[in-house]
């Protein structure tokens, strides 16, 4: 099927704070859109302030999809967000709208456009056991099950290494086999567009460090109190969001607020320094970049 037949996808991904949400509604006032979330906190309906999520009149100027419908009680895989994704196209192809998919989540592009890997479901009891584990143990243990994966794998990364080791042990293959394995893809059935935002380092943290203090001032700490609120298990995604972890030590008195601007700082900074070394290694190279000074969020 020639190109021009498929239904078309506009994609603006970038780091947090290079600008993608006000380029998505600039690109929206062009043609009859609808801005679709690919932005791993954005779904949650908890934290809308502290994950920068579009405002209520910017969504109420251009319709939006998958921001904020996750309750924070439920962990949103990349499988999951890609399975409604793949439905909330289809829903606005059908509408005769264009969808603008905007994020900064690299893995779940990646997840809606080549496909996931089939990995069975792994039993609670199994996924308690290794996630139990330390991850210097749990990363021991990998050397000698998976020695491929190990070596792949940071032994600091807590999360890749219990997921590595808790796939060996449920299915006795290597993670690595099953990602050789994706399904799901949609790249093959539609007319993509992408634009990577790739500002210089320096712009981009000064752009995120700007709105850390807006951010508390304007509704965050009441958004983690109300987390707080819902003593919610610690490892759900929604409780590990940048700034919630700082915000809840300034609630509990551990931290000053100045104590907790920096904190967030620090770790939003360390964030964006991973967002663009992933999307610069994984998206394909010949995807256009733009590198220009951020102006607003996104």
């Amino acid at each position: 099927m020639n190109k021009a037949d498929l239904p078309p996808l506009t994609l603006i991904a970038g780091p947090t704070a290079s600008g993608k949400s006000a380029l998505a509604m600039r690109l929206a006032a062009e043609r009859p859109s609808v801005i679709v979330n690919a932005d791993a906190m954005q779904v949650y309906a908890d934290l809308r302030v502290l994950t920068a999520r579009p405002s209520a009149e910017e969504e109420a100027a251009v319709p939006h999809r998958l921001f904020g419908h996750v309750d924070g009680a439920t962990a949103c895989s990349a499988a999951d967000w890609a399975a409604q994704a793949r439905g909330a196209l289809a829903d606005i192809w059908a509408a005769g709208l264009h969808p603008i998919l905007v994020g900064g989540t690299g893995l779940y592009i990646r997840t809606l456009l080549d496909g996931i890997a089939p990995v069975p479901a792994i039993d609670p009891a199994l996924r308690s056991e290794v996630r139990a584990l330390d991850v210097a143990d749990a990363h021991a243990a990998l050397a000698l099950e998976d020695p491929h994966m190990a070596a792949r794998l940071r032994p600091s990364d807590t999360t890749r290494v219990a997921r590595a080791l808790e796939v060996m042990r449920s299915t006795g293959r290597s993670l690595s086999d099953w990602q050789s394995e994706r399904v799901g893809g949609i790249a093959a059935q539609i007319s993509l567009n992408p634009l990577i935002l790739d500002p210089p380092r320096e712009d981009v943290v000064r752009q995120s460090d700007s709105r850390v203090e807006a951010m508390l001032a304007g509704g965050a700490i009441e958004e983690v109190a109300a987390l707080r609120a819902r003593t919610l298990d610690p490892n759900l995604p929604v409780m590990r969001a940048i700034g919630v972890p700082p915000v809840l030590k300034y609630l509990s008195g551990e931290l000053t607020h100045d104590q907790a601007v920096e904190q967030i700082s620090m770790d939003t900074r360390a964030y964006i320094k991973r967002q663009q070394t992933w999307m610069r290694g994984q998206f394909p190279g010949d995807w256009p970049r733009l590198v220009f000074v951020p102006k607003q969020d996104g």
